[in-house]
């Protein structure tokens, strides 16, 4: 006998491992017969479908030739966001009204973002704009939003990227999932603090954090609305003043959250007044963006181009570990260089002891992007925010930092200050 696991929206079926056939030889006795049946069950359980899941879920059938069929139901529609028409004070009194489920809430598995460093920086401002827009400048709120924004990534109902899972609907006036993206909000503007802020919640969600409050949570909504789909799913939790759920059955247990996400993250016009990461790389500013009367001010200009290398005299490339200084001089003290994303982080060190090598005091500013670095201080805002490591020496002393949101540290000590504010203390 053999046992096949099948989505009803996908053709064939998925086979357990080969090992089951062995089990054919022991239909003979009913005892027998009755273990086999026992071990089904634990390897159903092993695939993450869960006892307490399997009545009511799928539709179960032995097929002539001995293979059971375990068919599993389409996942869920996604629906267009609608509210009741009701007062916010009746709205609350039938919110407090759902009860929360009783079997616990189960955290998700911890997401690492397997895209290169464009895409990651895309996911990170994506994360950041719902973080920001959704909850405001709450780190609670924020990080209930950022995982409903993962487990939506991993769900099979939903897009296969992080800010596919953001925007998704927003080429719509109604119909998009997080409102945000198309009821005018994206026109106000965090200031730089709370920016920064946010994107480091999404970054740090980007390489394992998990909320553990709202589990596998895929919609919210505000306690004063009701929408249609309330009574229809399970309510888990409640962080300030939004509501979290989980669809009910299957497609909302640990098992369904399984999904590969994809490694390029698409490039969303709508949030390149605020992202640098979402600006077209020829710099030109599309039609579709100025006649959606998405404020510019403040909006980058053309992309900054690329100063040509500059290798010092004395100092290899071999030396440099792949990092190119660019724009400074072997007589300057201060040096900014292209770091690659490919190196080890800890050889930007290297290259930074190389440069400095004989001087009494030193600078050295690292960038992974090479579009977006400076050459000159003060640095602006645009390449203080997406500086990736810094050294410096000072009479006979020197220390390294990097940027934790690009390059994770086990050690808070050696990341460089989240705000503009700190970075300017620390660089000037």
């Amino acid at each position: 006998m053999q046992l096949s696991l099948n989505y009803a929206h996908m053709a064939g079926s998925l086979n357990l491992p080969r090992a089951l056939a062995a089990f054919e030889r022991l239909g003979a006795m009913g005892a027998r017969r009755r273990a086999l049946v026992a071990a089904i069950v634990l390897f159903a359980v092993a695939f993450g479908i869960g006892a307490a899941v399997l009545p009511g879920v799928y539709e179960r059938s032995l097929k002539a030739d001995g293979v059971i069929r375990i068919d599993l139901p389409p996942p869920p529609l996604v629906e267009v966001p609608r509210v009741r028409d009701l007062p916010p004070e009746t709205a609350r009194v039938i919110n407090a009204g759902l009860d929360f489920v009783v079997d616990g809430v189960a955290p998700a598995r911890p997401f690492v973002f397997a895209g290169d460093t464009a895409s990651f920086s895309r996911a990170v401002d994506c994360l950041a704009a719902a973080a920001w827009y959704e909850s405001g400048d709450d780190a609670k709120g924020q990080r209930a939003v950022i995982q409903v924004v993962i487990n939506r990534a991993r769900n099979p109902a939903f897009p296969r990227t992080v800010c596919g899972v953001v925007f998704q609907g927003s080429e719509r006036v109604t119909g998009c999932q997080f409102s945000f993206t198309c009821d005018g909000s994206l026109a106000r503007t965090p200031s730089p603090e709370a920016w920064q802020r946010a994107r480091a919640l999404g970054s740090a969600a980007l390489v394992g954090a998990v909320d553990p409050t709202v589990g596998h949570a895929t919609h919210y909504h505000a306690d004063y609305v009701v929408p249609y789909w309330a009574s229809s799913l399970d309510k888990i939790a409640q962080v300030d003043l939004h509501i979290f759920y989980r669809w009910q059955g299957y497609w909302g247990q640990p098992g369904a959250f399984a999904k590969g996400t994809e490694m390029v993250e698409p490039l969303i016009v709508k949030l390149a007044h605020r992202s640098l990461a979402h600006f077209p790389v020829d710099g030109i500013l599309p039609d579709d963006l100025l006649a959606g009367g998405v404020p510019t001010d403040g909006m980058p200009g053309a992309a900054t181009p690329v100063p040509p290398p500059q290798l010092v005299a004395g100092v290899t490339q071999k030396a440099l570990r792949k990092a190119v200084v660019r724009g400074r001089s072997d007589t300057d003290d201060k040096f900014f260089i292209e770091v690659d994303t490919a190196t080890f982080p800890g050889s930007y060190a290297t290259a930074a002891v190389a440069l400095c090598r004989g001087k009494a005091t030193c600078q050295v500013f690292g960038w992974r992007d090479a579009q977006r670095m400076g050459t000159v201080l003060p640095l602006s805002e645009t390449a203080a925010q997406a500086l990736s490591f810094y050294f410096e020496q000072r009479n006979g002393a020197d220390r390294a930092l990097w940027n934790c949101m690009q390059i994770p540290r086990s050690n808070p000590a050696q990341c460089l200050p989240a705000t503009p504010a700190g970075l300017g203390a620390l660089v000037g």
